[in-house]
């Protein structure tokens, strides 16, 4: 199923990974907002937990279409996601993503905390609250991770 990518931490515009995995490789980046999650500091990087009623903020990364293959494998490996691995950090699900220009909805991929982990990030993570993970760093040091 070839999907456009949905990222919230160091994959967006201006971050770390972005220019180390996307830059050069998408077709468009638009600015999106995925609802039903809430975002969790990780360490220098953030988590997306599956939890009704909130949003996070992101872009809708479209790839070209001759990079697309070899993109999924790049992201899964930097999330370390493989299918099926109870150990995964990340799982990759689809989602509906809002385009913030005209509100329309567009299934993506979306890396959200495995279900261990989402565990115990609800019983003692960090909430970044606004789901915004550029808005919760503080100095002027970009975090490097994932997301």
């Amino acid at each position: 199923m070839i999907l456009p990518f949905f990222v919230y931490g160091t994959l967006r515009p201006g971050e770390t990974n972005h220019d180390r995995f996307l830059r050069g490789r998408t077709l468009r980046e638009e600015p999106g907002r995925l609802r039903g999650a809430v975002l969790y500091e990780g360490p220098g990087y953030p988590y997306a937990v599956e939890e009704p009623g909130s949003v996070v903020g992101g872009e809708l990364v479209t790839a070209l279409p001759e990079a697309y293959t070899g993109l999924l494998t790049e992201l899964d490996r930097l999330e370390e996601y493989v299918p099926g691995d109870p150990r995964n950090l990340y799982e990759r699900v689809a989602r509906e993503v809002v385009r913030d220009a005209d509100g329309t909805a567009v299934r993506a991929w979306v890396y959200v905390a495995a279900p261990a982990v989402a565990a115990r990030l609800r019983a003692r993570g960090k909430r970044i609250e606004g789901g915004e993970w550029r808005e919760c760093r503080k100095g002027p040091e970009r975090r490097k991770g994932r997301g």
